[in-house]
């Protein structure tokens, strides 16, 4: 018996699961959950112990994750399915946390860009997850992380940082810091739109890398969108502007030549045309004037929460060397500049496939 069975047996005997589990090994790529293969002599699964210190919630987020996926097999999209406790919860509750779901045979998922058809799917897949769950209320979800888009609150913590600069970066960074500081006054549209209705509060991923869809391992079609710790109540433009940022981009998020950093216009047309096609009949016309403007706004707020981070001393996103954090911020305002020099023609991509 190998260690991960021992270990993990007894948390997976106590979910409903098709005979006994014969294997338990690690799987995929994920950083925030402990996520493993469950094999059975019928079937697979995969099972999670959940991160509870970044998920401290694990009721609410799994009644989000339970409602949202059963809004979306209604209907008719193939979507996780969580497999109950043996008591007919939908998650084990203990000291750890585990939950379990079915796996989804027969899918591969990408860690990066390969082609503008793998982005042109992407897009059509986390626009279709919107599309069908536009009626679906997003007020009756709770927000996993409070605040977590709010980029003029992500830009009083950059203050912040940058007031108490605790290990004395600042002078490192000051082509950085104002980059941050000279566009102060362009981070608070979508919020703002959302107090005043002006932008619809929807149901929204918050994580929508490539890697979070499930693609059909012979055709490369999107099978199931993953990865919904997140789903909680926001803005689409959250999520498009998400995938551009992480997509769209021609280097790697820690690239340390800037040279090689660019945003791509068409890979920015691939993953619009998939996304915009699927939410034609729900998007409305604020939503779709502000598509390029969303690209950008998760760009900046991203660079910023690096940048503060490394003022901070790194206290939140994992790094390899001192200046990782840096150099990540530094790719995410390269990308940016671009995008802001480009908000004419991807405007005119949005309308010209809109109509």
């Amino acid at each position: 018996m190998t260690d991960y069975m021992k270990e993990y047996k007894g948390a997976a005997d106590s979910f409903c699961l098709a005979g006994e589990a014969t294997d338990i090994r690690p799987y995929g790529e994920g950083h925030i959950n402990l996520t493993l293969l469950v094999t059975t002599p019928q079937k697979r699964y995969i099972m999670q112990k959940m991160n509870t210190h970044v998920f401290p919630d694990p009721d609410n987020l799994m009644r989000n994750i339970c409602a949202v996926t059963e809004h979306l097999r209604a209907h008719g999209a193939e979507t996780l399915n969580v497999v109950p406790t043996r008591d007919g919860k939908p998650f084990l509750k203990g000291k750890d946390c585990f939950r379990v779901y079915d796996f989804i045979e027969n899918t591969v998922t990408y860690q990066q860009v390969t082609d503008k058809k793998v982005f042109y799917n992407s897009g059509k897949a986390f626009g279709e997850f919107q599309n069908c769950l536009a009626s679906f209320d997003a007020s009756a979800l709770t927000e996993t992380i409070p605040r977590f888009h709010d980029t003029p609150k992500r830009f009083a913590d950059f203050r912040a940082a940058l007031a108490a600069d605790a290990l004395g970066r600042a002078k490192e960074c000051g082509p950085e810091i104002e980059f941050v500081l000279s566009r102060g006054d362009t981070y608070g549209k979508v919020v703002e739109g959302l107090k005043d209705g002006s932008v619809p509060l929807r149901v929204t991923h918050n994580d929508t890398k490539l890697n979070n869809i499930l693609m059909d391992a012979k055709t490369n079609e999107a099978r199931a969108v993953i990865d919904l710790d997140t789903v909680m109540p926001g803005s689409m433009l959250y999520d498009f502007g998400d995938s551009i940022r992480f997509g769209a981009s021609t280097a790697a998020e820690d690239e340390k030549d800037l040279d090689k950093v660019h945003f791509d216009i068409g890979l920015f047309r691939a993953y619009a045309e998939g996304y915009c096609e699927a939410v034609r009949g729900s998007i409305t016309p604020r939503e779709r004037e502000l598509f390029p403007y969303g690209a950008y706004l998760m760009t900046m707020e991203c660079g910023m929460r690096f940048l503060a981070d490394y003022l901070a001393g790194d206290t939140y996103f994992a790094i390899k060397y001192p200046e990782h954090n840096l150099v990540r911020c530094r790719t995410q305002f390269k990308l940016a500049s671009e995008m802001e020099k480009s908000f004419s023609e991807t405007g005119r991509i949005v309308s010209e496939i809109l109509g």
